[in-house]
């Protein structure tokens, strides 16, 4: 069994969800979206994503850019800073998430999330990915990882359209 999971499907034992779901807008439209920080809350279902800390818009590869989040579980809030590790304009967007330590360093989980974007007839193909699969078994264990089911990808995606109507 490979780990490349089909459209809309994860294996059980991969360490990544994969969805898909086509909007009606042009690449170009959804990429702005997305490259945008200040509207990610906006592609969120639940209430993790608050707002973005810079709104400056995603441009390049190693940029960092700083959300302010909230523990689904009781709302604490908590700051997560995302180095971009994928950029190809209209095509492809992905992140590491991670945290600043006491040097000012960032340090990085190992989970990641990446857009796909593909061109259809009607509008674009978004796949969107979650993998943890280089998360080390010990903070696996301890953020109960992966934290939602892929449905909470699907309905991501569903806010994604949502907002792109808007």
């Amino acid at each position: 069994m490979t780990d490349q999971a089909e459209p809309n499907q994860t294996a059980p034992d991969a360490a990544r969800f994969v969805v898909d779901h086509e909007v009606s807008a042009s690449p170009s439209q959804v990429f702005a979206l997305l490259a945008d920080p200040a509207r990610h809350h906006e592609t969120e279902p639940g209430d993790w994503v608050r707002e973005a800390i810079d709104p400056a818009p995603i441009t390049e590869v190693g940029q960092v850019f700083g959300m302010n989040m909230g523990f689904p579980q009781d709302g604490t809030p908590y700051t997560m800073h995302n180095r971009v590790i994928a950029f190809e304009q209209d095509r492809t967007l992905a992140w590491e998430p991670g945290q600043y330590d006491q040097n000012g360093e960032l340090g990085t989980g190992g989970w990641t999330w990446r857009y796909d974007l593909e061109p259809t007839a009607t509008g674009t193909r978004v796949r969107l990915t979650y993998d943890w699969s280089a998360v080390p078994d010990v903070l696996r264990e301890q953020f109960s990882l992966p934290p939602f089911q892929p449905s909470f990808l699907e309905k991501s995606l569903q806010h994604l359209e949502a907002a792109l109507a808007r």
